[in-house]
């Protein structure tokens, strides 16, 4: 688009010469028109002869076009052909007012600024064609308010038939929801804001105005950036030029798309409507869409079908005849009881228990068992959807009544405690008299006392009488409850029974339980290697000794006490059908056999991924003993960082233990290849489960004694798991692992085994907590091998000369302080697994604590990182060869790129060297430049110290 520009001319006439006249002519249509011409190439001066513009405004442009109309004679029609010339100049001068005069400015090209000198393209002659020549110039930039435009004329027979001024401008436009306005370029493109237009709005998070840019020829250029939408009960009209409202019936609930009818059972009464009304009787949930039909509440359940089975009921009913139109149709149960004539019937409570649910049932069928024997009870299923809650109505139900007749089992009369520390208590209870049923096993129900309410309450079970409670809050009171199962269902829960947690630092008494266990167990010990088998010891049927008021059992009991280990795994582990699991791929090798990940798929359970341990095919008959024993020991735990036992196939080949299934596998190798990536508050929470996985354990009186980094699996979720259980009682002399050492007839871990362990086989929970000191070493130092290159016999000599591993890099003193605290050498001194989880609990409420970071070389203990032969720079052939031997390979392109080929070079190497080529991570700049360091210090040193 152009704009005109209006001006006059003033000709100025030289008094040596002929001046520019303005005369009438006539224009290529013989046209009348005034021109102006002048006539210096018939006189042969050579006075300049000036034409200037009036003043122009150049009306917020920054650059104008001048389009010249002209017509010149030949020079060779001229009598004064030598003077003649065939061209003319054009100027032009800024100002900011309109001040010029005859003779200001100057009549001469300074201080005008020269555009062009201008050639005609086509020349008069006399009886020739008439023809015109047209000239277009560009002038700019300009900053003032406005400027003249000058002609000069020198020794030229010429005619100025026209001059045009104007410059270009975008016109206003709408496009795409967005309305620019006009633009004048003042580059070669110029960027224009605009709006969305009425009733549309930017969308997105950070919404941006439109844009558009606007071309120095005066056209847009390309499509608007914009994110304008029309308002919801708004739709896109005319192009999308503008917004127009929906009609009546239809609605837009969201800014995309067009308006539609509005769906079932709603309605819109009103032009631009963003939603539809439900109609009386229908509703929409909250999850709904907004373009969803609305819904009303399903009809009754139908046909119930009852089945008795000794105490436990078996409900099933078909599905109502109508669903309400949706699909989340679920179903509830209701409970009445009515223990005898004349009584009000009350609501079952707690007293009954559901399978698999009472509320929230997406099948047709429930089982309901701890029914009370002659009572009759009255259930009510209610069919329920998305919109039952707010229809404000009852739910549509159907109920039945059912009258108990048989026996139920006894109530357990009295539980006691046998043991308890901060966050566990150990129970025992008296097995109920029940001459006709066998107790199959017992529910456990337990809830804080003071915020008891059945959504926070906890359930578990146990083969027998006696249970033990786990991650409990220390000094809080629980109330505890317990019923039994048998072949007629399960009883009714025993009346609440309080007990206490104990506070930090204190410790409950050693009573007559641990005294029973500590016999039971020596006694079996010593029948076993007598070879008394013909008669089996267990707990149930051992005579507990006179002294004892209370019978118990030990908690942890070792499967290689059973004279059949088969009876251990079949009592511990449960049994699978192979047909559940289906194998997907082998992720390792064990010392059995191939470790495979798989999915298991129980009917009427969520499919879940599993490990899978597998025996290799022939095995001898001790062999599938060993094996399976690792599962014996893994059933009897129930804690959340240690790995979860999920069954046994022993029915079929080949025999197979399966696991929960931990994504990030191995500690050790998931920390090396994540080197430096977590924060020392994420590494102390990896800890501190390792610690509570230990502080069960303990308290479950297990040992591990292989308690390291590579037997601890970590999930997705970064919650690390204890594993590997039992396996080093299977290590024999001929196993080629080596990790593990022979001492004493058998092979153990040098490396994170305490020295009472490795000395004479003392394992015990405080040779763990040791071990776990190590752990704390490999984390902190992400998956670095514990004391480096040193042989199993120099760490032997070391620990034994008190030696100590030194802190990590950028290791917290307090992390450090408290693995030297695991390694002091009197195993009595060492923290208890449960002050390891009090520590790390209170580092991990006080953050700032782990900023303060130990230093090497300070204090007793810390000499061992010099004890080893350090890297000297002429061991190394090469700086690949250097960064291989400290497992930093992966930069050994970046350091050949930056023209370091021989050790040599590396001495005077900078952290900010190491930036620029691509070291980002801080651990590895660090473990870069201490290897430098040390094999420079190396170099210089005359004197090695070594085992």
């Amino acid at each position: 688009m152009s704009v005109a520009l209006t001006f006059k001319l003033t000709a100025l006439s030289s008094p040596l010469g002929p001046q520019w006249d303005e005369v009438s002519g006539l224009d290529e249509e013989n046209n009348s028109v005034r021109i102006y011409q002048i006539l210096s190439c018939q006189t042969g001066s050579s006075t300049s002869h000036w034409l200037r513009s009036g003043f122009i405004q150049r009306q917020g442009a920054s650059q104008v076009y001048v389009e010249l109309r002209f017509t010149m004679m030949e020079c060779s029609s001229s009598t004064h052909h030598r003077s003649c010339k065939e061209t003319f100049n054009l100027f032009y001068y800024q100002t900011d007012s309109d001040d010029a005069t005859y003779s200001y400015p100057p009549w001469m090209e300074n201080p005008y600024t020269k555009v062009d000198t201008v050639a005609a393209d086509f020349l008069l002659r006399e009886g020739g064609e008439r023809k015109f020549n047209m000239k277009t110039f560009k002038l700019g930039p300009l900053s003032k308010r406005g400027f003249y435009l000058a002609f000069q004329a020198q020794g030229a027979c010429m005619a100025l038939l026209s001059v045009r001024v104007f410059f270009k401008k975008c016109p206003a436009l709408v496009s795409a929801l967005s309305s620019f306005p006009e633009t004048v370029p003042r580059t070669l493109v110029q960027e224009a804001q605009g709006v969305c237009v009425e009733q549309a709005a930017q969308q997105g998070p950070r919404p941006r105005p439109p844009k558009l840019f606007c071309g120095e020829d005066g056209h847009w250029v390309g499509q608007p950036t914009t994110s304008c939408a029309c308002l919801p009960g708004f739709e896109p009209a005319e192009g999308h030029t503008r917004c127009r409202a929906c009609p009546m019936g239809q609605f837009k609930w969201g800014t995309e798309g067009q308006c539609t009818n509005c769906p079932g059972f709603s309605y819109a009464t009103t032009r631009g409507a963003s939603v539809c009304a439900c109609r009386s009787g229908y509703l929409r949930a909250k999850s709904d869409a907004l373009d969803t039909p609305c819904t009303k509440p399903p009809s009754a359940p139908r046909s119930i079908v009852t089945q008795m089975n000794d105490s436990t009921l078996s409900l099933e009913w078909n599905e109502p005849l109508e669903s309400g139109g949706r699909t989340d149709l679920s179903y509830s149960v209701r409970c009445t009881v009515c223990r005898a004539a004349g009584t009000p019937c009350l609501s079952c409570g707690d007293s009954v228990s559901y399978r698999p649910a009472q509320h929230g049932l997406v099948e047709r069928r429930v089982e309901v068992w701890g029914l009370l024997p002659q009572a009759t009870y009255i259930f009510t299923i209610q069919a329920l959807n998305g919109v039952s809650q707010l229809s404000g109505k009852e739910a549509a139900s159907k109920s039945v009544n059912i009258t108990t007749t048989h026996d139920v089992p006894s109530l357990v009369s009295l539980i006691q405690r046998i043991d308890s520390t901060e966050s566990s208590l150990t129970l025992h209870w008296s097995v109920p008299d029940h001459p006709r049923y066998t107790i199959l096993r017992y529910q456990i129900r337990y809830c804080e006392k003071e915020r008891r309410s059945e959504d926070q309450c906890h359930h578990t079970e146990s083969n027998r009488n006696q249970a033990v409670l786990t991650d409990l809050r220390r000094a809080t009171p629980y109330e505890v409850q317990v019923r039994v199962h048998t072949a007629a269902g399960y009883g009714s829960f025993s009346p609440a029974t309080v007990f206490h947690t104990l506070p930090d630092g204190e410790k409950y008494m050693w009573g007559c339980e641990g005294r029973f266990t500590f016999f039971y167990v020596l006694v079996r010990t010593i029948f076993n290697a007598l070879g008394l088998v013909a008669a089996r010891i267990n707990a149930r049927s051992f005579p507990f000794p006179q002294f004892c008021p209370l019978p118990g059992i030990k908690v942890y009991i070792d499967p290689f006490t059973y004279e059949d280990p088969n009876e251990a795994v079949r009592e511990f582990a449960k049994e699978i059908d192979v047909s559940f699991v289906k194998i997907e791929e082998v992720i390792g090798a064990g010392e059995f056999g191939e470790v495979c990940r798989g999915r298991l798929k129980i009917p009427g359970k969520k499919e879940n991924y599993v490990a899978i341990k597998t025996l290799k095919g022939g095995y001898t008959d001790k062999q599938r003993r060993d094996f399976l024993s690792e599962a014996s020991i893994m059933g009897q735990f129930q804690h959340p960082n240690i790995i979860h036992l999920e069954g046994v196939i022993t029915a079929s080949c080949p025999v197979m233990i399966l696991t929960e299934f931990m994504e990030n596998g191995a500690l050790d190798s998931f920390l090396r290849l994540n080197d430096s990536q977590f924060t020392p508050i994420q590494l102390v929470g990896m800890l501190r489960g390792i610690a509570s996985g230990m502080k069960y354990l303990s308290e479950m009186s297990y040992v591990h004694r292989d308690l390291a980094a590579r037997n601890i699996l970590i999930n997705s979720n970064l919650v690390c798991k204890v594993s590997d259980f039992g396996l080093s009682r299977f290590l024999q002399e001929n196993s080629s692992d080596p990790t593990y050492t022979s001492s004493l007839g058998g092979k153990i871990p040098i490396r994170w085994t305490a020295p009472e362990a490795i000395a004479f086989r003392k394992f015990t929970s405080a040779s763990d907590v040791w071990s776990y000191g190590i752990v704390m070493w490999e984390v902190m130092s992400f998956g670095e091998r514990p004391y480096w290159d040193m042989s199993n016999q120099d760490v032997i000599n070391a620990i034994e000369q008190d030696y100590r591993l030194p802190p990590p890099p950028d290791c917290p003193t307090h992390l450090h302080q408290l693995m030297l605290d695991c390694w002091q050498k009197d195993r009595s001194a060492r923290p208890r697994f449960a002050d390891l989880v009090s520590a790390l609990d209170k580092l991990i409420r006080n953050p700032p604590s782990l900023k303060i970071v130990a230093q090497d070389g300070v204090g007793p203990s810390y000499p061992l990182l010099d004890q080893r032969a350090p890297l000297a720079l002429s061991g190394c052939a090469s700086v690949g060869e250097w960064l291989r031997a400290i497992k930093m390979e992966r930069y050994e392109d970046s350091f050949l790129q930056a023209g370091l080929s021989t050790v040599d070079q590396l001495a005077q190497i900078s952290t900010q060297d190491l930036l620029h080529m691509g070291v980002t991570l801080a651990g590895h700049q660090r473990k870069i430049l201490s290897s430098i360091q040390t094999m420079t210090f190396r170099n210089k040193s005359t004197t090695t110290v070594t085992f």
